[in-house]
């Protein structure tokens, strides 16, 4: 799957558990606008789209800046990387974010993409026997810990009567699960676009629930918090070069799943299906967008997989609610 190894992912996964569990270290501070914008990214969604357009790179040259894009298997490291300065922006899902700002990571939120409900699952092989989230009782389910697949199963739980304890959490990487999913492994799989729509191409596996069907929850546009201030105009120009991005995407769905396909390497039909139900847009961070965050936060923290209570408020960037 390209550069999308096992190695890889499993060394991300890593990295993503002991920014969760262990605590960030300290950020470095940008003093002056820079050079080269890193943006983080994963292998699905808008900023791939914007990768394959090059539309931050023209809209930024009249700055003198260039962009370059630093690729994730999954939203835990990329909130490390956003802590350390490695890189200056990154999207990911909900959850990272709260784990990242529970453990004291400097992240601002900068921005909402629209829930990709659709696009994220928990799932079994045909004959399985498993078909509903009460056949999950007792099994073992993978999942990336601190992913917005962990809010998943947590939230898909608590909404048919069970308790997170019910399970048998199995943390790993994407990579990792699917080939433990392939192997049998584990009983269940939760995990986003791509990876869901390759599993449903390879495997025709049994939906037990999607992410629409509990939670309505948003993907974010993450800064190192110490980057605004100073590069308020880079992170405008590149806002407004995503929202253009979307409304070619919105206007030309035939065309996403390529444009996906020719930056990731993810086979075409794996993307044909993520592109089909995915939604495009770039938004303000809302009141009811951080209420719906703060939820998710207060989920985690009640069942003991955050350390302490959080005010998602707080990492908010000012210049990111208009």
């Amino acid at each position: 799957m390209n550069s999308l190894t096992r190695r890889q992912f499993s060394i991300a996964s890593i990295a993503g558990l002991g920014a969760a569990t262990m605590g960030f270290g300290a950020a470095p501070a940008f003093a002056a606008q820079v050079k080269t914008l890193k943006i983080g990214y994963q292998k699905t969604g808008l900023p791939v789209i914007a990768q394959q357009q090059k539309s931050i790179e023209t809209a930024l040259k009249p700055l003198g800046t260039g962009v370059e894009w630093v690729e994730f298997s999954a939203g835990p490291p990329l909130v490390e990387a956003l802590n350390v300065g490695s890189i200056h922006l990154g999207w990911t899902g909900d959850a990272p974010p709260v784990f990242g700002q529970a453990s004291g990571a400097a992240i601002s939120y900068i921005a909402a993409f629209p829930p990709s409900g659709k696009g994220e699952a928990i799932f079994a092989k045909s004959g399985s026997g498993i078909t509903t989230v009460a056949d999950l009782k007792g099994k073992k389910v993978a999942f990336g810990k601190g992913t917005s697949s962990n809010n998943l199963v947590v939230a898909a739980l608590e909404a048919n009567g069970l308790q997170f304890t019910d399970i048998e959490p199995v943390y790993l990487s994407p990579a990792d699960a699917g080939a433990a999913f392939a192997a049998d492994k584990v009983d269940a799989w939760a995990v986003w676009d791509p990876f869901f729509a390759i599993a449903e191409v390879r495997y025709k596996p049994t939906v037990i629930v999607r992410t629409a069907d509990v939670l309505t929850v948003n993907s974010y546009f993450l800064a190192n918090r110490d980057f605004p201030p100073d590069n308020a105009e880079i992170i405008h120009k590149t806002l407004d070069a995503l929202r253009e991005a979307a409304a070619w995407a919105a206007a030309n769905r035939d065309k996403v799943a390529q444009a996906l396909h020719e930056v990731t390497g993810v086979p075409l039909a794996a993307q044909q299906l993520a592109a089909e139900r995915q939604d495009f847009g770039v938004s303000p961070i809302t009141p009811e967008i951080i209420a719906g965050q703060q939820a998710t936060a207060d989920r985690f923290y009640r069942i003991g997989l955050i350390p302490k209570q959080i005010n998602v408020a707080d990492a908010v960037w000012s210049g990111g609610k208009a």
